[in-house]
């Protein structure tokens, strides 16, 4: 019984994702988001081959005035667990093999709040700068990247980090802001002293 449930739930996957696959700038083969997704501006998103997006989470891009290129790039081989937000007005790249836990946010803008007689939701956007997830890096649980950042590559952070300033290639950071812990070593060169 098991068996039929999970079979069940990949192929109403691989329908939905087959169904909405048309609206994206690029959607490559054997990815699969799963439902239920909440979609924004899916022409300025493209999505790399073999992709994974769990149920639950939100992709949006904003309005950029007359620009009509792709604000959203998620690379080939990457996956999202699930209940991610992922916000752009122009430009998140997450590179290739990119692992992201739940209930991850990224964006590359914030919400004006300065004019104190309008609420925040009426303000617009702020503080506009790319964001670049390089391959291979690991986002652990509830991590929230701020614009303007860069995670190098191989590079881990660790749950429920906030990240304000670029973390370097191949490094664990973590922490609320988070800031680099160690840099990793790799175990063969471990093993050769």
């Amino acid at each position: 019984m098991l068996a039929l449930y999970r079979l069940s739930i990949r192929l109403r996957s691989k329908i939905f994702s087959l169904l909405i696959s048309g609206a994206f700038a690029n959607f490559g083969s054997k990815t699969v988001l799963m439902y239920p997704l909440r979609l924004n501006g899916e022409e300025r998103i493209a999505i790399g081959d073999s992709v994974f997006i769990g149920p639950g989470s939100w992709l949006q891009t904003l309005p950029d005035a007359e620009n009509k290129s792709v604000a959203i790039s998620i690379g080939k081989g990457s996956s999202c667990a699930g209940a991610c937000v992922i916000s752009a007005v122009r430009s998140v790249v997450l590179e290739d093999n990119v692992l992201l836990a739940r209930n991850i946010y990224i964006s590359d803008h914030i919400h004006k709040y300065t004019q104190l007689d309008k609420p925040v939701l009426a303000q617009g956007m702020d503080k506009v700068e790319p964001v670049l997830i390089k391959r291979g890096a690991w986002l652990g649980q509830n991590v929230v990247v701020c614009p303007g950042v860069t995670i190098g590559v191989g590079s881990v952070v660790g749950a429920n980090s906030v990240v304000v300033k670029s973390i370097p290639d191949h490094c664990v950071a973590a922490g609320a802001p988070a800031r680099v812990l160690k840099t990793i070593v790799s175990s063969i060169d471990q093993g050769a002293g």
